[in-house]
């Protein structure tokens, strides 16, 4: 009697595999379905195709430039030139914005052997006694627009300090620049700043002085600080600075990459010292001239630019841009997170799920029989 009943028993128990095996395959398709729309729905490529911009030409497109300080020795920089990282708009709408680890200038060994041993610019934050001010962290970007519209922003608390004397010489609170073409005839630059400091004669503290007004300059002579660099046989120095707004892309310091195009707006800051010196027998030597460029910004634009139109239903995402210090690169962008890379994840769970259910319906389950359900 028990053998009799043994094919039935048997039977209801392959009948029950089978029947989990169907369950099964069905959930990893349905995980499967859910897993591939997850994966296009977090890759904005795919997923807007039908809504994201095209990318501008990288030569002769829209584009922006965002510097926050550079700096030169000599009418021409033949006594050695240094400039920041600069930030380039994106060829597709988005931010490229400069790192918090560009606080000085220079700020590398490298950059200390093209700018001199004597000048020290901070950027941001700045330790006690260096300013009349609490510096603050820089902000510097180069957009694009979703219209298309390339723009340049720079914000940032200055202070120069001669470190040959351990004396802050200059400073500048609050300094803003910003340039943005909205059409070859919509162009748009600024140029200001909440207060300027600079050291008194008697060199004993910073004083506030007048900043210039529209494309007029302030001149200050005779402050008691020196050059950048060492002055063979200098005895005694003092300093003329010169302070004006800088409104065409000649008078920015650009690296190579740093284009123009049809139509272009400019701004910044210029800061220029001319030290002069004497020998101990009283005699002159030569004038040593810097000049700094502070918050160069600029835009430019192909002829017959025009706006586009359609907006992307895609954020903007902060892709960073940069066209590297000189002489070496001293700065760093820290890694954009990529939806791409979320979207290739999603995508590979996706396929990966389904390769898993194909695998679970071709395969029969362990100690069935395919074809035996009755």
């Amino acid at each position: 009697m028990f053998v009799s009943r043994l094919p039935r028993v048997v039977g209801k128990v392959k009948r029950h595999r089978v029947t989990r095996l169907g369950d099964m395959t069905r959930s990893v398709t349905k995980l499967a379905a859910c897993a591939l729309v997850l994966g296009l729905a977090t890759a904005p490529g795919i997923a807007n195709a039908q809504t994201a911009p095209e990318a501008v030409d990288e030569a002769t497109g829209p584009v922006a430039y965002a510097n926050v300080a550079a700096l030169s020795i000599g009418e021409d920089g033949t006594g050695g030139s240094v400039i920041t990282e600069t930030q380039r708009s994106p060829l597709l709408p988005g931010t490229s914005r400069l790192a918090q680890s560009r606080a000085q200038l220079p700020g590398s060994d490298g950059e200390r052997e093209a700018a001199g041993p004597h000048y020290l610019l901070d950027l941001g934050d700045f330790e006690q006694g260096d300013s009349p001010f609490p510096g603050r962290e820089h902000d510097v970007t180069a957009s694009l627009a979703d219209t298309g519209v390339p723009s340049a922003a720079t914000e940032a608390d200055i202070a120069l300090r001669d470190l040959d004397s351990g004396t802050t010489v200059l400073a500048m609170e609050e300094m803003r620049t910003s340039a943005s073409c909205a059409g070859t005839d919509e162009l748009s630059t600024e140029a200001t700043a909440a207060k300027l400091w600079l050291l008194d004669e008697d060199g004993a503290e910073l004083r506030e002085a007048r900043l210039p007004s529209g494309d007029q300059q302030a001149e200050y002579t005779g402050l008691p600080f020196g050059a950048p660099t060492e002055i063979d046989g200098a005895a005694e120095q003092t300093s003329d600075v010169v302070i004006s707004r800088i409104t065409s892309l000649e008078g920015l310091q650009r690296q190579q990459e740093w284009r123009g195009g049809d139509v272009d707006a400019a701004a910044g800051w210029q800061v220029r010292i001319v030290t002069h010196a004497k020998d101990a027998e009283g005699a002159d030597l030569d004038d040593v001239t810097t000049t700094f460029v502070l918050g160069g910004v600029s835009c430019s634009l192909p002829a017959g630019f025009t706006q586009t139109t359609r907006e992307s239903e895609r954020p903007a995402e902060v892709v960073p841009v940069k066209i590297p210090a000189g002489p070496s690169d001293a700065g760093g962008q820290a890694d954009s997170w990529n939806a791409w890379g979320v979207g290739l994840l999603g995508g590979g769970l996706a396929l990966g799920a389904v390769a898993v259910a194909v695998a679970l319906r071709r395969t029969p389950a362990p100690g069935s029989v395919r074809g035996e359900d009755g």
